[in-house]
């Protein structure tokens, strides 16, 4: 099947050189003619515009839009809505805000225009383990796509069969999954990014633990000088917190135990966020994924205007005095 992409950066390109193992043809297009011409001579049919990059397509056209979502999207989405034609389809696979997703086909809808939104897991290391793919649309289109979605998932694998799945038809076992209608696919991935934040605090936080398990703080008879990199390895060997996360917090320890090659300064991507508005919309209480999503803003100060008010207090009522900095 022939499928255009728009973006290509570490998720787009590498997704199109999956697709192309997997015999089908790519058309490709970025800001960056260098990330073209790469692919090109990776077989895929490079274009230097927009423009061209449509022309090139086949109708019915699917082009794929891998950029970073907001802006970026909401205007790479609008300018292929210009060039296509009914019956053509537009897949955001980014991080988009469901509600968008829902915005963006309805309006794409009016013109004949199909459109697909695709939760995309799998990062850096998709283009050999396959992509886990989380999928919002209309039921037909989707089938359309099938083999595209088939390609680029891990398919099974030598996971072992969850007991009963015997019994059930369907795609999720092979790592894609048809969510339900427009936004659905991105609602399903932003609630996945936020249990990840809360997965990865909670390592975070474990291992901070290990690392000060010798504190000059504790009795000599209970510090232990322990062996992170050790410790995640021998989890990842049958333990119940075993996990992909594990794994490369596994990798990450090994390299450097100390973790001195990284700042502490911890980014997020939105969907950690969005996760928390849906959740005050349903009332469903989620003390774990807030908490996580807080440390991330924690970890962008040096000491905060409240931790400095609350030093204020101590003194003030009870004379405690701060510790310097480091004691």
């Amino acid at each position: 099947m022939q499928l255009g992409m728009v973006g290509l950066g570490r998720m787009g390109a590498n997704m199109v050189r999956r697709l192309m193992k997997g015999g089908h043809a790519c058309v490709v297009y970025d800001r960056n003619p260098e990330s073209v011409e790469k692919l090109a001579g990776e077989g895929a049919t490079g274009t230097k515009t927009l423009d061209e990059f449509v022309k090139r397509l086949t109708p019915p056209r699917a082009a794929w839009v891998m950029v970073p979502a907001g802006e970026a999207t909401e205007q790479t989405v609008l300018a292929l809505a210009e060039r296509m034609k009914p019956g053509d389809i537009i897949i955001d696979g980014g991080n988009s805000y469901y509600k968008d997703d829902v915005r963006r086909a309805k309006g794409l809808r009016q013109k004949g225009i199909h459109y697909v939104d695709v939760g995309t897991s799998g990062g850096i290391w998709g283009v050999e383990r396959g992509y886990c793919l989380m999928i919002g649309g209309e039921e037909q289109v989707v089938k359309h796509l099938d083999s595209i979605f088939k390609t680029l998932a891990p398919g099974r694998g030598d996971i072992v069969r969850t007991p009963g799945r015997e019994k059930t038809a369907g795609a999720a076992e092979d790592g894609y999954l048809h969510c339900g209608p427009s936004g659905a696919g991105h609602f399903v991935k932003m609630v996945h990014n936020g249990i990840e934040y809360g997965l990865m605090q909670a390592y975070a936080e474990g291992f901070d633990i290990f690392r000060n398990a010798n504190s000059k703080e504790l009795p000599e008879e209970h510090r232990y000088d322990l062996n992170v990199a050790d410790i995640a390895e021998v989890w990842r060997r049958g333990s119940v917190v075993g996990s992909w996360l594990l794994d490369l917090t596994a990798m990450a320890l090994l390299e450097n135990p100390t973790l001195s090659n990284y700042t502490g300064f911890v980014q997020d991507s939105g969907e950690g966020r969005w996760s928390i508005m849906a959740a005050i919309e349903e009332a469903v209480p989620t003390h774990v994924l807030s908490a996580s999503l807080y440390a991330r803003f924690r970890s962008r100060q040096e000491h905060t205007f409240a931790e400095k008010l609350l030093s204020a207090m101590r003194q003030k009522f009870g004379g405690h005095v701060e510790r310097p900095s480091g004691g």
